[in-house]
């Protein structure tokens, strides 16, 4: 099936006029001028598909308030058709181990166990590619034996590491910390400090946190699963975290840390949603900011996959290679940085993972390696019907 007169976002130009050929799920040919036949794009543009590496909405999904739960079909569901129309199409769920949570609470040992091998067993019947980010509290020794079973079991496709207790990483401004807790309805200013302070002064040694690094850092080396540092807050942590082999830094916190771990030879990555709003809403360091001073390299969704579009366009404005460099922030990087090296680009021989945007940057189809997963364009596809995947619905948007 040829894709004839869209605007092509390549990985080192945009060709406007040009055409895709896919054939067998792959990128078979691409012209700079349109075809005769193909499915006609009017100039729309064709990105490649999106790779997001660090997702939280699968936790909100499941429990969308407090104490409610959803089944496990019913959120993967619909966080599968949210990214489709999103134009992502792999998807890296995350999904937490956290000391604090109580037993079958969400981010306990046992509930994230189970969300981890539910999501597994989806794959396979969802329309985007599903894999599993585990968000590991580095304080939570008494788990580090799970994660390896989850490991051996092939479970997990990518580890993160991260210590949220307060006063260092995301939350080193405290007052910003109680304020965000205290908006969120977690108590009043005076009951939150408390909280604050309280964990504060419970904080797992700095002894025991590197050995718990150098444990995970050992598992992912066994089981040959990238490592990433989470919330890279000063040049110390950003060369613990190099030294014990994380290949991406997420989220660093400070212009500092960021310069480190690029400088060590580590890709970072940054919310869309910061970059689409053009601040970080704890406070932290801007994606635009790390932008503009060559220091960011991959746009995750975080907690919104609508604003990876947005946020790519907006660092276009600024980015050495316009549109075309900034897409790869959202596809080929991130696929480079995890080792999927048949997908991220528009390029012959690879997946044809690609989604259609409007000229109000709206998604309008999605194709997952060349079947349409996600369509509210008006497109006829109907000289692709035998490529039609069976497990997979047409969405119409609302």
């Amino acid at each position: 099936m040829w894709l004839s007169d869209f605007t092509l976002v390549l990985p080192d130009r945009v060709v406007p006029g040009g055409s895709v050929l896919i054939e067998n799920g792959l990128i078979a040919d691409i012209r700079d001028h349109s075809v005769a036949g193909g499915l006609a794009g009017a100039g729309k543009h064709l990105f490649p598909g999106f790779v997001d590496m660090h997702g939280d909405m699968i936790e909100l999904e499941l429990e969308p308030r407090a104490k409610v739960d959803f089944p496990m079909s019913v959120a993967v569901h619909h966080l599968d058709a949210r990214l489709a129309a999103s134009g992502v199409t792999t998807a890296y769920a995350g999904v937490s181990f956290s000391r604090n949570a109580a037993e079958g609470d969400r981010r306990s040992f046992s509930h994230t166990s189970n969300i981890i091998r539910a999501l597994r067993d989806a794959q396979g019947s969802t329309r985007v590619d599903h894999k599993i980010h585990a968000r590991f509290d580095i304080t939570y020794t008494a788990a580090i034996d799970a994660l390896a079973g989850l490991l051996q079991d092939d479970m997990v496709d990518l580890v993160s590491v991260m210590d949220h207790t307060p006063g260092q990483g995301q939350y080193r401004n405290l007052e910003r910390l109680i304020e965000l807790k205290a908006a969120r309805g977690e108590g009043s200013l005076d009951d939150v400090r408390a909280n604050v302070a309280a964990r504060m002064a419970t904080r797992t040694s700095e002894d025991e946190i590197l050995t718990n690094l150098e444990k995970v850092s050992a598992l992912c080396r066994e089981y040959g699963v990238s490592l990433a540092s989470h919330d890279d807050d000063t040049v110390k942590k950003a060369n613990i975290m190099a030294d014990i082999g994380a290949v991406i830094s997420e989220f660093p916190v400070t212009m500092e840390a960021a310069e480190t771990v690029v400088s060590r030879g580590l890709m970072t990555a940054m919310g869309a949603p910061n970059a689409m709003r053009g601040q970080s809403y704890s406070g932290n360091l801007s994606a635009h900011d790390a932008h503009a001073a060559g220091l960011l390299h991959i746009l995750a969704a975080d907690y919104h996959p609508a604003a990876i579009l947005p946020a790519i366009r907006a660092l276009a404005t600024t980015d050495p290679n316009g549109l075309a460099g900034a897409t790869r922030l959202a596809s080929a990087n991130p696929a480079k940085a995890l080792g999927l090296t048949d997908r991220g680009e528009i390029a012959i021989g690879k997946a044809a993972d690609l989604c259609v945007a409007d000229d109000q940057d709206r998604i309008r189809t999605t194709f997952r390696q060349g079947q349409v997963i996600y369509d509210c364009s008006g497109f006829s596809f109907s000289q692709n019907t035998d490529q039609s995947r069976t497990n997979t619905e047409t969405v119409t948007a609302a």
